[in-house]
């Protein structure tokens, strides 16, 4: 469960820096936060949420982290874009009994986009090979 306020390191940015958010809904298995000190017409979001699908043995939970933010345009600040950036983890509940394995494929994913090489240390440069070839279109 997060806390209302996330503000002590929980976030960062690029560059290693806290960012704080404030919890600001909450329902429906959904929980969105906004950045602390946000400018109204560019919003930075964070959404937790969790829905479950199935019964029995075939049960299964997706669960979604999101980011997204809203910003000027450089070429021209009279028009905004939003990016997003979200993982989902899609478990099966019905059968699975230990945390294991989810933790081993974020793990997967935390290092392809966090470090290079033989890199033993997460980044928050985004430097990694997922992440460099999922901002230049890489194959």
């Amino acid at each position: 469960m997060f806390n209302n306020t996330l503000v002590t390191n929980e976030i960062k940015n690029a560059a290693g820096t806290e960012k704080e958010f404030q919890r600001i809904s909450t329902g429906d298995g959904r929980a969105t936060f906004a950045f602390i000190g946000e400018s109204p017409a560019y919003p930075h979001r964070f959404t937790i949420a969790h829905q479950e699908v199935g019964s029995g043995i075939n049960q299964r939970r997706k669960s979604v982290l999101r980011f997204d933010k809203t910003e000027a345009g450089a070429v021209n600040a009279n028009f905004s874009y939003k990016n997003g950036i979200w993982i989902v983890v899609d478990r099966g509940i019905g059968q699975e009994t230990t945390d294991v394995n989810i933790k081993d494929l974020l793990a997967n994913m935390m290092s392809l986009l966090a470090t290079t090489g033989a890199g033993t240390t997460v980044l928050f440069d985004c430097t990694g090979t997922g992440a460099s070839n999922l901002i230049s279109r890489g194959i």
